[in-house]
C-alpha cells in the first residue's frame, strides 16, 4: 500500500511526528504550506488557502495527515488541506500532537471534536484518528501545567517515555486498518 505523510506545523511538534511517521514507513512525505501563514489570522479562522503540493495525491492509496489542534479547532490549512484535496484520498488517517490530554479530549478545546469534524468531512475514508498529547512527554507532576503544556516541543529529548509508545502501538494500528 503506497503512503504519504502530509503535515502542517507552526511551532515544530506535528513537524518532528510526521517526519517520524514518514521515517517509521519509510514513505513519501510533504508540508502543507499557506499562501499566508499568519497564527492571528487562523485562529480567526481567516484562510487564503494553501499553496498546490508537489506530491499527486490521487498516486497513493493512503495518506497520513498531521497537523495541530488550536482550542478545539480544525486549522484552515488543514480545513483547507481537506477541501482542495479530500475527495482524491482513499484512505485517511488523521494525527496530531495537541495540547489537549486524552481525558480531556472531549472537553470544549479537545481534540475530540476535531476528530469527529475530520470524520464527518471525510466520511467512510477517515480510517483512523490519533492523538499524540503534548502531555505524554511531561513528568506526572507536571502534566496538568497549562504553561508547560504550551511550551513543550517534541524533539529527540522529549519523545520518550509514553508518546513513544503511543507512535509504536500507532503504527501497528494504521498497518491493521489498511
Amino acid at each position: 500500500m503506497k503512503t504519504i505523510v502530509v503535515y502542517y506545523s507552526n511551532k515544530g511538534s506535528n513537524r518532528y511526528l510526521a517526519h517520524k511517521i514518514s521515517d517509521s514507513l519509510s514513505c513519501d512525505i510533504e508540508e502543507i504550506r499557506p499562501r499566508l501563514n499568519v497564527f492571528l489570522l487562523f485562529l480567526m479562522s481567516i484562510n487564503f488557502g494553501i499553496r498546490p503540493l508537489k506530491h499527486n495525491i490521487q498516486a497513493y492509496d493512503k495518506l497520513i495527515l498531521c497537523g495541530p489542534i488550536w482550542m478545539g479547532k480544525l486549522i484552515p490549512p488543514i480545513r483547507s488541506f481537506l477541501q482542495k484535496y479530500g475527495e482524491g484520498i482513499p484512505r485517511l488517517v488523521f494525527v496530531s500532537c495537541c495540547g489537549s490530554s486524552d481525558a480531556k479530549k472531549d472537553e470544549k478545546f479537545g481534540h475530540g471534536f476535531v476528530f469527529k469534524e475530520v470524520e464527518k468531512i471525510m466520511g467512510d475514508r477517515c480510517v483512523h484518528c490519533r492523538a499524540f498529547p503534548i502531555d505524554l512527554v511531561l513528568p506526572d507532576d507536571k502534566k496538568e501545567n497549562g504553561d508547560l503544556i504550551m511550551k513543550t516541543r517534541l524533539s529527540e529529548a522529549t519523545f520518550t517515555r509514553e508518546i513513544q509508545e503511543r507512535l509504536e502501538n500507532f503504527m501497528v494500528q494504521i498497518n491493521v486498518v489498511s
